[in-house]
């Protein structure tokens, strides 16, 4: 399976979070799939971050060092993406999550994410 992480499920999961839940961990632990972390994500979590809604330095200054350990992929963002997700339906609001969707939606991905808000699209939704 190849399993698109939020930028929630990936602090949950770096930070060893009870909030992800036991289906999302056993996916992302398991070996067969293939994890993908946006650069939509690390992009809102250095937002939320300057915004003081996150204390996410720690995660901005390991992310490159994480995936690597983690056997997570890196998915940039493309004009692909770009366009997809401009051209997607307004069911949600914010634009890191409708990026998500795009991404989700082009690249064949499941996201792992607990905002049901992803059920409007076209997108598998695993949590």
């Amino acid at each position: 399976m190849r399993l698109l992480l939020d930028s929630s499920a990936l602090i949950w999961w770096f930070a060893a979070s009870p909030l992800l839940s036991p289906r999302a961990q056993r996916s992302v632990k398991d070996s067969r799939n293939q994890i993908f972390v946006s650069a939509a994500s690390i992009w809102e979590i250095g937002i939320k971050q300057q915004m003081g809604k996150l204390e996410a330095a720690a995660i901005l200054e390991q992310v490159p060092l994480w995936l690597g350990q983690e056997r997570f992929v890196e998915l940039p963002i493309s004009a692909l993406h770009a366009k997809q997700a401009a051209l997607l339906p307004p069911h949600h609001k914010d634009p890191f999550d409708r990026m998500l969707a795009a991404q989700a939606q082009a690249e064949n991905l499941n996201i792992v994410s607990n905002d049901k808000a992803f059920d409007a699209y076209d997108v598998r939704r695993l949590w």
